[in-house]
């Protein structure tokens, strides 16, 4: 199941404020749909590294820069730029791929429309159930090897 598909329509509440390596974000509570499904806090956009523009760009990550304040941890940020797929024509979509493949596309590709090179940030959700604190600075001291550098 994807979350994205399966977020409650209606405003989330807000997770609590939790303080990472860079500063302290605040994210939403999610209520899934599903009758098995528990509410997650998400934290969408958190940024993991420095923007790869100018002069980064092209090179390794750098290390994000420090905020003051609670950054708003609720929308999700651009993708990396990539060429999308062409599937506004099905007949020929389903030439190149299953039907399964291009149901999710149709439902993914909303979320890849907004691209950019300003695009190292991390969408992170962490179960509400048991501990309410499940993320914090140190489970986030991996996020900068989190794409593989």
């Amino acid at each position: 199941m994807s979350l994205h598909s399966n977020v409650a329509a209606e405003a989330a509440p807000a997770a609590d404020t939790i303080r990472i390596k860079y500063g302290s974000v605040s994210g939403t509570i999610e209520h899934l749909d599903g009758r098995h499904l528990d509410p997650v806090e998400a934290f969408r956009g958190v940024p993991y590294a420095s923007p790869p523009v100018g002069n980064l760009r092209f090179m390794p990550p750098v290390t994000g820069a420090l905020w003051s304040g609670v950054k708003k941890a609720d929308r999700f940020s651009p993708v990396c730029p990539q060429r999308l797929p062409d599937i506004y024509n099905e007949t020929a979509a389903l030439e190149r791929m299953p039907r399964g493949r291009l149901e999710y596309l149709r439902r993914l590709l909303p979320y890849l429309r907004n691209q950019s090179e300003d695009c190292l940030y991390l969408n992170i959700y962490v179960p509400t159930q048991g501990t309410r604190h499940a993320l914090d600075e140190q489970t986030l001291q991996l996020a900068p090897c989190a794409d593989g550098c």
